[in-house]
């Protein structure tokens, strides 16, 4: 085959490149010759079209040195060769020295600008809140705390993580969103380093959270920068709140330990599950939960007030036109929906859900209530119930733990998932684990193909619950919620065709997601690292609000249940919610909100309304339902 013959453009950039290779050097050359090849012709045009120029030649090539040189800083003087050689070597000298110092300073602006790029500053603030660690919480807790804080003027919160400083800080931008008042600053760096640590100050922070990471080792990193920010406390005078989280609960006692007294370590999954399960059992809970967490409502508060002293705590219901009362906090224990004669101490606080701190104001609120409106029968009876799972995942078997603790006989809990020797073999531990309790069978199949969805009679179940596989161990394109959508977009097309909703509750790791789900508004979705992301904001507020929280997500103790509304108010009344609440009372529960079946498809609270006024009457329906803390 003929060779192809170069053209002269090609060898003329080959051999320029080539001789660019060779170095500084050659850089320096060429930069010459091309300022050479602009500056004399350009100063010999000035000194021809000057009318003033000399008429001789040898005077106009001196003038046109004089240019050249005052141009390039060569000095420019006429002369001897001896004294026009001497003008250049001054010249140069001059400019390498005055080059050589711009280049020092250019180059200690560069590092300082370097370094503050990759967060290794120390962090000089007081009070502010320190994060530790990456994961998809970090946005849900930097948005929480930059809420927490919008009435602040110098909040400040810190975020260390072993990842680029400038990277973190265009996530949490996007992700988060706007920072208002709120400081926000970034610090790159490995957390289990205590040296590391202190560039965060954590002596002089308000609270320390500290987050697992989305990978399997994720609870021992966890244990190892407790221990690093103990080392990097040490002779401190004082140490600021820890609040953690674990996923797997063997690993909550070395975390403890690891992060000393007074600190809190949430169990991920186990909260999750817990969550999971109770909005299984009632429809719409999760909506309930995520106005009650964040900080865009109402939330909790402890509150004292000298007024209830020596009255009972049923006299504390009906005492706030604007908050709603839950419970008591006596010592350190907290008292959830106690009995209504309990007596109110000086040392109590109340636990209440209102706006903010400063709303909970007292009142009476006796007038607005209507006793004729008022139900006093027995309350709607629970009955068995059958519960599908599909799909299977680490937080499964607590799920099961948790169904199985209130299953009343005759439930039943199917499970769907793929064949895998060790998924079997869970299900089987999770039937046998604890006894009596729900009729557990495991199916083998697919849930992302329709025939395996097909075959079973879903709309015979009373809950769906959908669950993602965990991801495999070096795989993190490998994303559960991935097969998590697809199941969802199956189960819709079965809605589809039968025109049946189905009661889905599902679970999905990235809030993002949540927007690609093809599931009704309203629908139940537990997004796990968000939920956790709520509780830790929550808590680092308020430490006091762990051991309300712990109480509250229990498997046997008082929550937040949903009830029928005709429990409690005579069905087409119109009352104010202050009824409601005294109903509540009769029962041994604090009505907080209700939820209204007319708006449960319309965004964006889907008809959940916590905290209402004692005075806002409305008309209640069949199907509405009363958000109350009290037990099953």
């Amino acid at each position: 085959m003929a060779q192809r013959r170069t053209s002269f453009g090609d060898r003329a950039r080959y051999w320029f490149d080539s001789t660019l290779a060779r170095g500084a050097s050659a850089i320096v050359g060429w930069m010459a010759l091309l300022c050479l090849a602009v500056v004399v012709p350009a100063s010999a045009v000035v000194v021809w079209t000057d009318p003033h120029a000399p008429r001789s030649l040898p005077d106009r090539l001196a003038q046109v040195w004089h240019l050249t040189g005052e141009t390039l800083r060569l000095g420019g003087a006429t002369g001897t060769p001896l004294r026009v050689t001497m003008s250049v070597l001054l010249a140069l000298v001059a400019l390498l020295y005055v080059s050589t110092l711009v280049g020092l300073i250019t180059t200690a602006l560069t590092e300082r600008l370097t370094a503050l790029r990759r967060g290794r500053s120390t962090v000089l603030e007081q009070g502010h809140v320190v994060v530790l660690g990456w994961s998809e919480q970090v946005f849900t807790v930097v948005g929480e705390l930059v809420a927490a804080n919008a009435n602040q003027r110098r909040a400040a919160v810190v975020v260390l993580a072993d990842r680029d400083k400038t990277a973190m800080e265009e996530a949490l931008g996007t992700k988060a969103g706007s920072v208002g008042r709120t400081r926000l600053i970034c610090r790159s760096g490995p957390t289990t380093d205590p040296a590391v640590l202190t560039l965060t100050s954590p002596a002089t922070a308000g609270v320390v959270l500290v987050l697992p990471r989305d990978e399997p080792d994720a609870d021992a990193e966890v244990v190892k920068t407790l221990l690093a920010l103990r080392a990097a406390l040490a002779g401190a005078q004082s140490r600021p709140p820890v609040v953690a989280a674990v996923r797997d609960d063997r690993y909550r006692l070395a975390a403890c330990l690891a992060a000393g007294p007074g600190a809190v370590v949430l169990e991920s999954d186990t909260v999750t599950a817990r969550l999971i399960v109770q909005a299984a059992r009632r429809p719409g809970l999760s909506l309930v939960h995520r106005e009650l967490l964040d900080f865009a409502g109402d939330e909790f508060y402890l509150v004292g007030e000298a007024s209830l002293v020596g009255r009972t705590f049923g006299d504390a219901l009906l005492s706030y036109p604007t908050s709603s009362v839950v419970g008591l906090v006596r010592g350190d224990t907290p008292l959830l929906a106690p009995p209504p004669r309990t007596t109110i101490t000086a040392d109590d606080l109340l636990i209440v859900v209102s706006r903010d701190d400063d709303t909970a104001w007292p009142g009476p609120c006796g007038q607005w209530v209507e006793k004729a409106a008022t139900v006093s029968g027995s309350p709607t009876p629970a009955r068995p119930e059958r519960v599908l799972v599909l799909g299977w995942n680490r937080r499964a078997p607590l799920m099961v733990d948790q169904l199985r603790r209130r299953a009343l006989p005759g439930s039943v809990v199917d499970v769907v998932a793929d064949c895998g020797g060790e998924t079997a073999r869970q299900v089987r531990e999770s039937g046998t684990r604890h006894g009596p309790g729900p009729v557990l069978t495991f199916h083998p199949g697919d849930v992302t193909r329709p025939e395996t969805l097909e075959r079973l009679d879903v709309h015979s179940y009373d809950s769906v619950i959908v669950l993602g596989q965990d991801p495999a161990p070096g795989q993190p394109e490998d994303h559960p919620d991935n097969r998590t959508l697809v199941t969802l977009l199956l189960l819709r097309r079965l809605e589809e065709t039968t025109g049946r909703e189905l009661p889905v509750v599902t679970e999905l790791v990235d809030d993002r997601n949540r927007a690609l789900a093809p599931i009704s508004p309203g629908a139940d979705v537990i997004i796990s690292g968000k939920l956790i992301g709520l509780l830790m904001a929550q808590i680092s507020q308020n430490r006091h609000l762990a051991a309300v929280f712990d109480e509250l997500f229990s498997a046997d103790g008082t929550g937040i249940r949903l009830r029928p509304a005709g429990d409690y108010v005579v069905p087409g009344c119109e009352t104010a919610f202050a009824t409601v609440v005294a109903a509540a009372r009769e029962r041994g529960e604090c009505a907080i909100g209700y939820r209204s079946r007319d708006e449960a498809s319309a965004g964006p609270g889907h008809g959940v309304r916590i905290n209402p006024p004692k005075a806002e009457r409305r008309r209640w329906t069949d199907g509405d339902e009363v958000v109350v803390v009290g037990r099953d």
